[in-house]
């Protein structure tokens, strides 16, 4: 399908529109109104859905793009050139998406700008703002050539191009220690959080969960626009994405019965409590089924088998980020009168969010070279 064909209002693309419509009223009311009024969140039950969700969920979706970008930039791997540009945009609109919902998250978001000057080198919390805002104008680089070139402006394009690897090598990074730092976050949480989830290993697994997220959505989202826009793939990209995916599936598999066994033990899982079915729920469905599909032989191979365990692996990264901020926090924050369900304007605005994200992948398929990687290559 020619840029041209691709309509811009569509049935689907009016039921975003409205849903960001709605959201963008959700997040007026939510900033003239604070934070009390309009969500579920307090003192006692800080974090939520928007934190699990859009900023941990957001971020670790972003994964599958400093990967990429350093197969094809570093490595030198040509076979995944034709989907290195919609997983760099992924990349930024999932950071994207994290830092409105930060926005809407603090209590005062006019301030969301001061870790840049206001450095507190000895603070988690810091070291994820700052790497948020280098990682988003990393992003922000890699991307400008799908937008230089719309322009004509093949000078600034070939700019870029020039400095490409050490930009994604600076990236690659800032994403790991991103994406480390989100879970050394929790580490303050010792003694709250449930064991289950708790362990000094939780950076590195987190950094490990965004792996196994960011190759699955890469896949997944390859799948969907390869269709939607009639855009021819070779499947040998898919089947690459999926054994890179065993791999990860099966390191980040033994490292979580190490944490468990190092932490309480494998008993735990199975007690029978709230927490220990969550977390066989997203062992399950994000872990086990995956790894069981992918090892079979051929599996590697069927687009139906890999299409269901890029959504079991998405599911399940996202049910650990909210297991990591909401239910593994709960028992203990209930014993203190504190009690948590997301209000209207929370799930408004999550919506909102990824429909935005959604709606502006699209837009960049119509109007940006995205999916023509044949202008990259002559770089």
């Amino acid at each position: 399908m020619k840029q041209s064909d691709i309509k811009t209002w569509t049935p689907g693309t009016i039921l975003l529109a409205v849903f960001m419509l709605l959201g963008g009223a959700a997040a007026l009311y939510r900033l003239g109104a604070g934070l009390g009024a309009t969500t579920n969140l307090g003192d006692s039950f800080p974090w939520g859905m928007w934190l699990g969700v859009d900023v941990l969920g957001g971020v670790a979706m972003a994964a599958g793009g400093f990967m990429i970008a350093s197969l094809v930039y570093v490595f030198h791997l040509e076979k995944y050139r034709p989907v290195v540009r919609p997983a760099i945009l992924t990349a930024f609109l999932g950071y994207l998406l994290a830092i409105v919902a930060l926005l809407l998250d603090i209590g005062q978001p006019h301030r969301l700008w001061h870790p840049a000057i206001m450095w507190q080198v000895h603070s988690v919390m810091w070291v994820v703002g700052i790497h948020v805002i280098l990682y988003t104008t990393t992003l922000a680089l890699e991307f400008s050539p799908m937008l230089f070139e719309r322009l004509g402006m093949t000078g600034a394009s070939r700019a870029v191009y020039r400095i490409m690897v050490p930009v994604v090598i600076f990236g690659a990074l800032l994403s790991v220690l991103h994406q480390s730092s989100l879970g050394a976050v929790f580490l303050i949480s010792e003694g709250r959080m449930s064991p289950l989830w708790y362990s000094p290993e939780i950076p590195k697994l987190f950094l490990v969960s965004a792996m196994m997220m960011g190759l699955s959505m890469v896949s997944l989202e390859t799948m969907i626009s390869s269709r939607a826009f009639e855009h021819e793939v070779d499947p040998g990209i898919f089947s690459g994405l999926a054994r890179m995916s065993l791999w990860v599936i099966g390191f980040y598999f033994i490292y979580k019965l190490y944490a468990l066994v190092a932490g309480p033990g494998i008993g735990a899982a199975f007690a029978g409590s709230t927490e220990a079915n969550m977390y066989l729920l997203e062992m399950i469905i994000g872990v086990v089924l995956p790894f069981v599909l992918l090892i079979g032989k051929g599996a590697r191979e069927r687009m139906g088998t890999i299409r269901i365990v890029n959504i079991l692996v998405i599911s399940g990264v996202m049910l650990n980020r909210l297991n990591v901020s909401i239910f593994g926090l709960y028992r203990d924050q209930a014993s203190g009168g504190a009690k948590y369900f997301p209000s209207l304007v929370e799930f408004v605005l999550s919506i909102a969010l990824v429909s935005f994200a959604i709606f502006c992948f699209k837009m960049a398929a119509k109007h940006l070279p995205l999916l023509d990687s044949g202008t990259e290559a002559k770089h």
